[in-house]
């Protein structure tokens, strides 16, 4: 993995899938707006950053992280290229629907 010497903010890409998720499951509407919020203003260089602070997210291949969110209700799957700061939502659902998706290619 490379890391980059920049200190880039964390740019998200596709907050349009969280909000139509809260839409439809609002008891996921602070969860998903702090996780936002947080990861707006976060440094990731490497997974170790991100796990200092979730502890209980998991990497599986490609670069892709799952988030548990609202005490693992449910789990947001994101692609993060480091070397550029971004953060790529892929997926946001229940628990149930994730176990029935591809994380490592979504």
């Amino acid at each position: 993995m490379v890391t980059s010497r920049y200190n880039f903010v964390v740019q998200i890409i596709s907050r349009r899938l969280l909000h139509e998720f809260w839409e439809k499951h609002p008891d996921a509407t602070i969860a998903l707006q702090t996780w936002f919020h947080d990861v707006e203003r976060a440094v990731w260089h490497t997974p170790a950053d991100i796990k200092a602070v979730y502890q209980n997210a998991s990497f599986v291949a490609n670069n892709r992280v799952v988030f548990n969110i609202e005490g693992n209700h449910y789990r947001l799957v994101v692609v993060v290229v480091y070397l550029h700061g971004v953060v790529y939502i892929r997926f946001v659902g229940t628990h149930e629907e994730c176990d029935r998706i591809d994380v490592t290619t979504i």
